[in-house]
């Protein structure tokens, strides 16, 4: 998925002036939530599921800021993207509405809202490691990404991995980018930020020549900013998974259930045409298979 993905991303990188892609809508999630199934089965006593249900609400730990992915809407108000329309179709099948809270979470914070039970789950591009997995239960994957590079438009001289040898790269903090920069260009000096905000900052302001994150936000945030330029193709290959507290199998099988269901209903599709679809010719690809 992910080469035939960052072929189609640097096309429309390419020819992108700044004002494309727009995110979708929040009537692009009444369609979807007209097709979401609503869990029927048993509920354990005092397990998540329940919590959850006699809350009322799916609490998330994510993001606002991110286009395609999780990103408010200013005149709706509402939360769109593929995360943020995933989080909405969880919360449908597990209370039978689109109920949801989004805390805001960043690569420093997630585990620590985890484990203190301040969020149910994580639907942040958050890829599956296993340092991450002795922490933190993921279900899925449920998005196939890959570690890519983006520089300053009009940068020269960087057009591959082994290019940032020597030079300054910013990184999220705690993300795979720091692996992955230091396994491709030891030489790299590696500058952390905490979200990707701070990191495009930084890059924008020339404290790094390049930045490195997950194919899918870069992309995202070439789609809104003209100064962006992806190069190459991804490096990695980055599985997405939904951040569950450590220990929850229960949990966890139950979200890898619901993935299953809607990725073999055509849900899962539906999901990526209205939001990275937006901007990425061709067809849906089909979903990563979920860990058994």
């Amino acid at each position: 998925m992910g080469r035939l993905f960052v072929a189609a991303v640097l096309l429309f990188v390419a020819g992108c002036a700044g004002g494309e892609g727009a995110v979708p809508g929040g009537s692009k999630i009444d369609a979807l939530l007209a097709k979401a199934p609503v869990y029927a089965g048993q509920v354990t006593p005092g397990s998540a599921v329940d919590r959850i249900k006699k809350r009322g609400e799916l609490i998330i730990g994510g993001s606002q800021d991110a286009p395609l992915l999780s990103q408010l809407d200013p005149i709706s108000g509402e939360l769109t993207g593929f995360d943020a329309y995933l989080g909405k179709l969880l919360a449908q099948y597990i209370v039978g509405k689109p109920s949801t809270e989004l805390l805001s979470a960043t690569s420093e914070t997630r585990e620590p809202l985890l484990a203190n039970g301040t969020v149910d789950v994580i639907i942040q591009t958050y890829t599956i490691t296993p340092q991450r997995a002795e922490r933190v239960a993921f279900a899925g994957p449920y998005y196939q990404s890959g570690q890519s590079i983006a520089v300053r438009k009009g940068t020269s001289g960087i057009g591959k991995p082994a290019d940032l040898a020597g030079r300054t790269v910013i990184v999220g903090a705690n993300t795979p980018g720091v692996k992955a920069v230091q396994d491709a260009a030891p030489t790299a000096k590696i500058l952390e930020f905490g979200s990707d905000p701070e990191c495009l900052t930084a890059l924008k302001q020339g404290r790094g020549e390049a930045y490195v994150q997950d194919q899918a936000i870069l992309v995202a945030d070439a789609s809104k900013d003209s100064e962006l330029q992806l190069v190459g193709e991804p490096f990695t290959e980055d599985p997405y998974g939904i951040g569950i507290k450590h220990g929850d199998a229960e949990f966890t099988k139950f979200v890898n259930d619901w993935l299953r269901e809607i990725g073999k209903s055509g849900l899962w599709q539906e999901v990526w045409k209205q939001t990275i679809g937006t901007v990425v010719t061709g067809d849906a690809p089909a979903p990563p298979a979920i860990a058994s």
